[in-house]
């Protein structure tokens, strides 16, 4: 019998070189789908009824704007608001809507009696009725568990966190960098949409055999291109925002 020759600790190296990358890849590749997905998209008052007709509304509710302060990898969450003149919806194929429409005023004007439960509203002069209070949006604002909307979201966010966290720990416990120093990487990989985290594993990783050519990159380094590629990559997402529209790229 003929033993198979084993894998020397080079081959054994080499190769974790190879699959790291692929699977950092796969992870952005998945979190990026996800992300874009279930991102917020804009749209008119006209289309909110469409989706009401159709009965394409799962969740409806108002809000104050979107909270997107948040690292790269969270999702935007709605500032819920009932005065809130953003109306937010979630639809059954996992995709999150707004549209701004005005809340309705009080009947009688602005109520000052906090204890009053629930005052009668109607539309304002040169208002819309109120989506929230037509029939066929009752089950949709009354629904308290989660939507697929919510469900894809939130497995968008703990993809992202687990790329966020899979990475920084293998910068500070593997071998040391090539082309820059931990410090270079940890803000290079700051950028957004993790593209910082995918040049280091095509770097750092792929091609870390490869010799460096010039200067070893520097901490301070790294934080001036974090600043300078946060700055390129929000106006080639604002640019391609206005070129493509505002569904094909949420929030350019």
């Amino acid at each position: 019998m003929i033993d198979a020759p084993r894998p020397r600790p080079a081959d054994g190296a080499r190769l974790r070189h190879r699959v790291l990358p692929l699977a950092v890849l796969g992870c952005w590749l998945v979190w990026a789908a996800l992300a874009w997905w279930t991102a917020p998209r804009s749209v008119d008052a006209v289309d909110l009824e469409r989706d009401l007709a159709a009965g394409r509304v799962v969740t409806l509710a108002r809000a104050d704007g979107w909270d997107d302060s948040g690292p790269w990898g969270r999702p935007p969450e709605p500032r819920f608001a009932q005065s809130g003149s953003t109306v937010v919806w979630a639809r059954p194929d996992g995709q999150f809507r707004y549209a701004y429409v005005p809340a309705p005023v009080p009947r009688g004007g602005p109520v000052e009696d906090a204890a009053d439960p629930g005052p009668v509203t109607e539309p304002g002069p040169g208002q819309e009725a109120d989506p929230l209070a037509d029939p066929r949006a009752r089950a949709a604002v009354a629904r308290s568990e989660d939507s697929l909307a919510d469900t894809l979201a939130d497995a968008a966010g703990l993809l992202a966190l687990t790329i966020g966290v899979g990475w920084l720990l293998m910068l500070v416990a593997g071998p040391p960098p090539v082309a820059g120093t931990r410090w270079y990487w940890f803000w290079i990989g700051l950028l957004p949409y993790a593209l910082g985290v995918l040049a280091w594993a095509w770097r750092e990783r792929w091609r870390a055999e490869a010799p460096l050519t010039g200067t070893r990159g520097s901490g301070w380094r790294g934080f001036g291109g974090l600043i300078v590629g946060g700055i390129v990559v929000s106006l080639a997402v604002a640019v391609l925002g206005l070129l493509l529209g505002g569904y094909v790229v949420p929030g350019g």
